[in-house]
């Protein structure tokens, strides 16, 4: 017997006490039920969120294999990943979790359902594009996978891999079904109780992404042309859009509803965060050296280190340590960094945080939007009696007045830390594990650089050019096209250019990864020689071992393969 778990997180049912579980055949016997129902299967998009432990499977978890990185490193990224993976095994239940969620409803809401029909008619349209957002992620990763339409019996599952196009037609049928129902809305207003529920401007969305993937660059562009005629923009402060009270604002597409209750929050906060935040988090992931190094100065040209520090770029890695050590360095801590071989020549007893700070400034205000820098404050939780601003400083001394130097889980190492996603002060969450803010699964900045894509891949990159500079005006950096430095030299460079500003637009948002993918560019940005997981300066803690162009899929999990004998392997894994 069918079941179908009760739990949701479309805010307006939230305040609705779930019954636990309750058979299929029961489920959309009323009105009510049918609510509960379609909740259960939006609950779907939260599987995986772990509040004990990182599950590696949240969106923003991704983006360690790319613009973030796991302190600890991570199988994918050192060589060692199998095709018994539990990140893959796990991926793949959840969205097929999903998946048959969504075919459940679909095949009861006309079945059973009592509701009115131009409601079943709109939750129907809401089940399709759920079904093809699963799909949409099982074929990002995993490039062609058995299709379910209707609900079946854990052993009925037993279908071949459809190929990857099929899938494909699969998910822009679903999407175009959705976007053709009359009484689903084109969007809902901020504050509607309905917030949060798929619109059709959210199905324009996707579908373009998914004629992105295909190359059907023409169709993507009528898509997204689409979106903006349903009324997006961009929110004015880049800042301020990732904050609880902007998280219904026009850019916003589609987002995962949090709210600050055990259960239903985001765990940003928890992985992201730092022992000086509220609630006491774990740094489990960082940003990377190489992403702070892409944010260009605030005139569009590129950051040099050289151009702070000469002849930093030629200094052998470890010596760069000196930079970035704090003013005033007692006997013992100048004594442990000599015993490390560092030469304090280049040290100023006075001035060298003042120095290092010159690095981060005049550069693309997202830089410290998304990154605590050396030497920058976070404003985090009480000592004392008060909210304190912490300080990035190396070498750590200790957390408490008058230092207030910012703490984390890896004292002895000096990592950028995230900033996007990571509540202020002690007032904005109750948990760790509770916070508010929804999180974008699509929002109008992604639009509009897919948008610039399509059209620079079908050559008409003039046309590209004024929405790249849409989403560069809003953060406050140079204009493509407004100094020699951001001139564009035609479609190869400009693609380099919007691949460039999805980098630095998206951190934390779980878009990188995916992205690297599908440019097939995974390999040359992040597995180049000497590269890992890597300190402020570049020093590598953990290193990165690219162990084939196969890893540009993912393997079929082989605990599905054992279960499911008609599952072929993808090219290059071997159970």
């Amino acid at each position: 017997m069918h079941m179908v778990t009760l739990t949701s997180c479309v805010k307006n049912l939230l305040d609705t006490e779930p019954p636990g579980t309750i058979a299929s055949s029961n489920m959309w016997t009323t009105d009510n039920l049918t609510d509960l129902g379609v909740a259960g299967v939006y609950n779907a998009l939260r599987i995986g969120i772990e509040t004990g432990a990182a599950s590696g499977r949240e969106l923003y978890h991704y983006d360690r294999f790319i613009t973030s990185q796991a302190r600890d490193g991570d199988a994918f990224l050192q060589g060692t990943a199998t095709t018994a993976n539990g990140t893959v095994s796990n991926v793949w239940k959840e969205l097929y979790e999903g998946i048959h969620r969504a075919n459940d409803a679909l095949y009861n809401i006309p079945l059973i359902s009592p509701s009115a029909d131009d409601k079943k008619a709109r939750y129907i349209a809401e089940m399709k594009f759920l079904r093809a957002y699963f799909y949409f992620r099982l074929n990002q990763l995993f490039k062609g996978v058995p299709v379910y339409l209707e609900p079946l019996e854990a052993d009925q599952m037993n279908k071949s891999r459809e190929t990857e196009q099929a899938v494909w037609d699969l998910i822009i049928q679903d999407l175009t079904d959705c976007i053709n129902e009359a009484n689903l809305p084109t969007r809902y207003p901020k504050g509607d109780a309905n917030y949060g529920h798929v619109t059709k401007s959210a199905a324009y969305a996707l579908r373009g992404k998914a004629y992105l993937y295909q190359q059907k660059w023409d169709l993507a562009v009528a898509d997204f042309e689409k979106v903006k005629e349903a009324g997006h923009s961009l929110f004015a402060d880049y800042v301020e859009l990732f904050r609880e009270a902007n998280e219904q604002s026009d850019e916003m597409i589609f987002s995962i509803q949090h709210k600050a209750l055990a259960g239903y929050g985001s765990t940003t906060q928890f992985y992201c965060g730092t022992r000086s935040a509220f609630g006491s988090n774990w740094n489990t992931y960082l940003i990377h050296p190489d992403l702070v190094d892409m944010y260009e100065n605030t005139d569009g040209s590129p950051f040099n280190w050289n151009d702070v520090l000469p002849g930093y770029n030629e200094m052998p890695i470890e010596q760069r340590e000196v930079y970035f050590l704090r003013n005033n360095l007692t006997d013992a801590e100048r004594a442990a960094v000599t015993d490390r071989g560092i030469s304090l020549d280049n040290y100023l007893p006075d001035g060298n945080e003042e120095r290092i700070k010159a690095a981060y400034e005049n550069r693309d205000p997202r830089l410290t939007a998304n990154v605590i820098t050396p030497y920058s404050g976070y404003l985090g939780r009480q000592i004392d009696g008060a909210d304190r601003t912490f300080i990035s400083r190396w070498p750590h001394r200790n957390e408490n007045a008058p230092l207030f130097d910012l703490t984390t889980d890896t004292r002895t190492f000096f990592y950028y830390l995230h900033r996007k996603f990571v509540y202020l002060g002690s007032s904005e969450l109750p948990d760790r594990t509770q916070g508010p803010t929804d999180f974008p699964i699509i929002r109008y900045a992604d639009v509009l650089l897919m948008w610039a894509e399509a059209l620079n891949e079908l050559g008409r990159t003039a046309e590209a050019v004024p929405l790249v500079n849409e989403v560069r005006q809003r953060a406050g950096v140079g204009l493509l096209n407004s100094s020699a430095a951001t001139t564009v030299n035609g479609q190869n460079d400009m693609r380099n250019r919007i691949r460039h500003e999805r980098r630095i637009e998206f951190v934390n948002e779980g878009i990188s990864f995916f992205d690297e993918l599908r440019w097939q560019s995974w390999k040359e940005t992040v597995f180049y020689n000497g590269n890992g997981v890597k300190q402020v300066w570049g020093r590598v803690t953990v290193p990165y071992v690219w162990a084939g162009d196969f890893l540009y899929a993912w393997p079929i999990p082989l605990q599905e393969r054992q279960m499911n004998s008609t599952l072929t392997q993808n090219q290059g894994w071997v159970d």
